[in-house]
């Protein structure tokens, strides 16, 4: 089974560029595209892809606010964002919101393969321009985690189990449970003791 890759983008050209892109690559299943969210959000109800590649400028939502919506409702599927802009404040605010890269839309094939294979193992996957941009703000190396990934990390901290931080954050232990394997892969943490002295050297506790 190839990685099953959706994407979202209200420009026809541009999913039908990214289509002939990835089609005839092994290891890629196309799960088919939307040009608006409430498409999106119609699609996911059916079924869910392993990637979802989201536009930032949709006619009836940005993306920014969709991959929030699609990220509390489907913790396990990953999003990379896509877009003509580069700037810091887009990107970082996708990656607060539960993205897991961040892509621009004149990628190449290599990179966006590269990219989409990255962020479905459960990494973080950011272009060069968007690293470069985000770096520019900060210096230390600490892993991007979204903001519903630091209030997990925060109440594991204060040593609550699965069920606790579920019921406190009113969801589902199974979600906690995929947050904190995602926070484990982003540290490169063996174990919930590692991943809380990591997370305190960098300062995100």
């Amino acid at each position: 089974m190839g990685i099953k890759v959706f994407i979202v983008d209200d420009h026809y050209m541009v999913i039908e560029g990214i289509r002939s892109l990835l089609q005839n690559e092994k290891g890629i299943d196309w799960a088919g595209h939307a040009t608006n969210a409430s498409s999106c959000l119609a699609f996911l109800q059916q079924q869910q892809p392993d990637v979802i590649l989201m536009d930032i400028n949709l006619p009836d939502k940005s993306g920014i606010d969709l991959c929030k919506e699609v990220k509390e409702r489907y913790p396990s599927v990953f999003i990379i964002g896509l877009s003509t802009f580069n700037q810091q404040s887009f990107i970082q605010k996708m990656i607060d919101n539960g993205a897991s890269g961040y892509v621009l839309k004149n990628a190449t094939q290599a990179e966006l393969m590269e990219a989409i294979e990255i962020v479905a193992s459960g990494k973080t996957f950011l272009s060069n321009e968007a690293a470069l941009s985000l770096r520019s703000k900060d210096n230390n190396d600490a892993p991007v985690i979204t903001r519903r990934e630091k209030e997990v990390l925060e109440l594991i901290a204060e040593g609550m189990t699965n069920n606790e931080v579920a019921q406190k954050l009113f969801i589902s232990p199974s979600t906690v449970d995929t947050h904190r394997k995602n926070l484990l892969v982003k540290f490169d943490a063996k174990n919930t003791a590692s991943l809380i002295r990591l997370a305190a050297q960098h300062q995100l506790i």
